[in-house]
């Protein structure tokens, strides 16, 4: 969460008005030195005086900007193949030089690679309010000259070194909102100056070392986010303003638990996460109806108490774990009822009534019970241990002569079929009685398809149909050099035309090995029947053959062509001359969701674990999005085979579902390719993932200004606060690590669908709906 707010008002300058004064001679000299010393090469072309850097396009590596002639934020940032710092490079000189910015008030250095302790040159930066060194080696002690930038309002220091006590004359910076040291390796108390630090919003001391008490901070408030996970803090159960919005203290030594005045207090709490604890005493039922709850995590505790059925919950929870705790009773209605959606309930390892699988016997959670000083009947507890017991050993016995019985019956029955007919296998007995059940299901399913294809219409594609290799030869010019549009591991695409004139594209693929053509039969008949306005559809296909053995030699797949490229073309990388609107990058999600719910849901089997990025989102001719990547084995690289390969989860999914948890995986992609909608970036790694993650996180706790910031300035004036708040919260919960947390496909389309009806409805009352020629209007199917 850190990481974060870094980009996020980092963000800010790319935000904010650019006034564009050429920069000052001393200026650029400065900018100079700094790509000295970065080594920034080619990357970054800082050469000429007369350039006009405060109204230039920023780059991924550098961003700034201006305010009458004098540069005011400065975000660098690095990744695997940037910067290479020569071994002579000084930290220290670097920030020397930026000292030398005057005027400067947003700082970025981002995985640069930076290492030693951070300079005391920093408190130079007299005039400095966000400064942000995310994901760098800096170790050691943060300086103590850092007090003289008495205006720092945000404080990043994010995945480094950093070691020793949190310095108490922290608390002198009286302006600091944001301070996040995620992913250090700070130790000791923790820092009593934070009881003053009034201004506080955000407070992130996530994966450090740190131990004891937590500090009163009862005091503070107008701090929203509290983030202490995986420390050793505790035993006291720390005091939380009133106003909090985001509390995780997972992973601690906490052992008593807060009051029920003390939660009904909690009316902003959005997300709380107390899990993997040592919290003792009585679950605080209160707790499910706060009324801005949407996330609750009490799970790994010792937590006791009855359920009851009429206990309320919030309508707006989502994720609910209970897990792994002393409750018993029953579910209370509202988390175990059908009418509240996608709701997520875990409830494992607790003492919960026999309607529940997973629980522990009820003796176990008043054994505990009682060592916390809660008194059950224990007169009842030993007689009702022994009846559970011999109970279990009934029933185990009984269930074992049953097992006996039926086994014995099933071996005489096959032992009298093989009598009666001996020249026949048992076993394909058991496969006639299953054909009728198949082709009954199969008919609905064919049912079903044609249904989806009459809905659809034509789509302006002929028939599938079976192509000759002449045809397919005289279409690419005898596959010329000059056709060809990709090549890859999976083997070339070439562009061609029919001789009706239709465009399309041509996958070459290579067979390793020998197989009929009956071996591919199934595989072609699932792709010809992806057909969908939001899927790049195949409208045929064509064999090579060995002319010894008549085996296949080459596949030829037909598809229709998509002419307008990546849809990363019109969001992030420029290269098509202008960005799509706020309005169309919805409606663009809309597409692609749909696309994917017809991918898990339009054909039997569904294709799951698809892998998609944003660069398999393509345009057409009527600048429609339309997905071209599928997980069938004749499309995936390197898996061109005969037999169909499995895609594993991983981990089982609890709900035992393994389409259910394959479905996920391509929910996360969706995720990913609308963050890079939001922010406008280029997203190619891991770590850009979760950076931005972070910023998204940290901008949900902020105010409407802080939001903006962190979206795409080509489109951040015209999206509306509710569009971009649903696109953002929909986004962190595609890109949950957790399977659990993610939504389901339709519930992206839902949402969507609800941001674009935001959108549509701000966009009328303010008068400033703007038109662009990219992509289709949002409500379009």
């Amino acid at each position: 969460m850190a990481r974060a707010r870094i980009f996020l008002f980092i963000f800010l300058f790319l935000v904010q008005p650019i006034f564009s004064n050429q920069l000052g001679n001393s200026q650029f000299q400065t900018l100079l030195k700094i790509k000295q010393q970065l080594n920034f090469s080619q990357e970054i072309a800082v050469e000429d005086e007369d350039q006009d850097f405060c109204n230039n396009e920023p780059t991924q590596i550098l961003s700034l900007a201006c305010y009458e002639g004098n540069i005011t934020q400065l975000h660098i940032t690095g990744n695997y193949w940037f910067p290479h710092l020569s071994q002579d490079f000084s930290a220290a000189a670097l920030f020397s030089n930026i000292a030398e910015l005057p005027n400067l008030k947003v700082l970025s250095l981002v995985s640069l690679g930076l290492m030693g302790p951070l300079p005391s040159e920093v408190g130079a930066l007299v005039s400095l309010e966000i400064l942000n060194v995310t994901s760098n080696q800096f170790g050691g002690s943060i300086p103590r000259e850092m007090s003289f930038i008495k205006n720092l309002q945000t404080l990043i220091l994010d995945h480094n070194r950093f070691e020793g006590e949190i310095p108490d004359w922290i608390g002198s910076l009286p302006s600091l909102r944001v301070l996040s040291v995620k992913n250090n390796s700070f130790s000791g108390s923790f820092p009593r100056a934070f009881s003053s630090m009034v201004n506080l919003r955000a407070l992130v001391l996530t994966a450090n070392n740190l131990s004891g008490e937590v500090a009163e901070l009862h005091n503070l408030t107008n701090l929203q986010v509290l983030d202490l996970e995986d420390n050793n803090l505790g035993p006291q159960f720390p005091s939380i303003p009133k106003k909090i919005v985001s509390l995780v203290l997972r992973n601690n030594r906490f052992h008593s638990i807060v009051s029920l005045d003390e939660v009904s207090s909690w009316y902003q709490l959005q997300r709380l996460d107390i899990s993997s604890n040592e919290l003792v005493g009585a679950f605080s039922p209160s707790l499910l109806s706060l009324p801005s709850l949407t996330y609750l995590d009490i799970g790994g505790n010792k937590l006791t108490g009855k359920l009851l059925q009429n206990m309320s919950c919030n309508a707006g929870l989502t994720f609910v774990n209970l897990s792994e705790n002393r409750l018993t009773g029953d579910l209370p209605e509202c988390l175990n009822g059908t009418g509240y959606g996608k709701r997520v309930v875990l409830y494992d390892g607790n003492c919960l009534s026999s309607a529940y699988l997973h629980q522990n016997p009820v003796p176990f959670c008043h054994s505990e019970a009682l060592a916390v000083g809660i008194s059950p009947q224990k007169k009842e507890k030993r007689p009702h241990g022994i009846a559970v017991l011999a109970s279990t050993l009934v029933g185990a016995v009984v269930g074992t002569v049953t097992l006996v019985g039926l086994t014995f019956l099933f071996v005489k029955r096959e032992l009298a079929k093989r009598h009666m007919h001996p020249g026949k296998a048992p076993q394909m007995r058991l496969i006639v009685d299953k054909v009728s059940p198949g082709l009954t299901l199969q008919l609905l399913k064919d049912a079903r398809y044609i249904s989806e294809t009459i809905k659809l219409g034509a789509l302006g594609l002929s028939p599938y149909r079976t192509f000759v290799v002449d045809e397919l030869k005289e279409a690419t010019d005898n596959f010329n050099a000059l056709h060809l549009i990709g090549e890859g591991s999976y083997g070339q695409v070439y562009k061609g035309w029919l001789t009706d004139g239709t465009a399309i594209a041509i996958r070459s693929l290579k067979v390793k090995r020998k197989h009929s053509i009956q071996t591919y039969t199934h595989q072609l008949e699932l792709n010809s029947k992806l057909r969908h306005c939001h899927l790049v559809s195949t409208i045929g296909h064509c064999f090579e053959c060995h002319p010894d053995d008549s085996s296949i030699s080459r596949i030829l797949l037909v598809s229709e062509y998509v002419p307008n490229g990546s849809f990363r073309k019109y969001i992030s990388d420029g290269q098509s001359g202008h960005k799509c609107t706020w309005t169309q990058r919805i409606a663009a999600g809309i597409g692609v969701a749909r696309g994917i719910i017809f991918l898990h849901t339009g054909i039997v089997p569904g294709v799951y674990s698809n892998r998609l990025k944003i660069t398999d989102v393509l345009l057409d001719h009527n600048l429609h999005v339309k997905i071209k990547k599928f997980n069938l084995p004749l499309l995936v690289e390197n898996r061109i085979s005969g037999q169909v390969e499995d895609r594993h989860c991983g981990s089982k999914p609890k709900s035992g579902s393994m389409s259910g948890c394959e479905e996920k995986h391509d929910v996360y992609d969706f995720g990913v390719i609308l963050l890079e909608m939001i922010v406008g970036r280029v997203i190619k790694s891991l770590n850009d993932i979760n950076i931005s993650k972070d910023i998204l996180s940290v901008s949900l706790a902020a105010d409407s200004m802080a939001r903006r910031s962190i979206v795409d300035p080509a489109v951040h004036k015209e999206c509306s606060d509710d569009s971009l708040r649903t696109l953002m919260e929909l986004c962190l919960r595609c890109l949950s690590t957790e399977l659990q947390e993610r939504p389901s496909m339709e519930d992206v389309v839902w949402n969507l669908q609800f941001a674009a009806q935001v959108e549509d409805t701000w966009h009328r009352n303010s008068s400033s709906n703007r038109s662009s020629p990219c992509l289709n209007n949002p409500a379009e199917p």
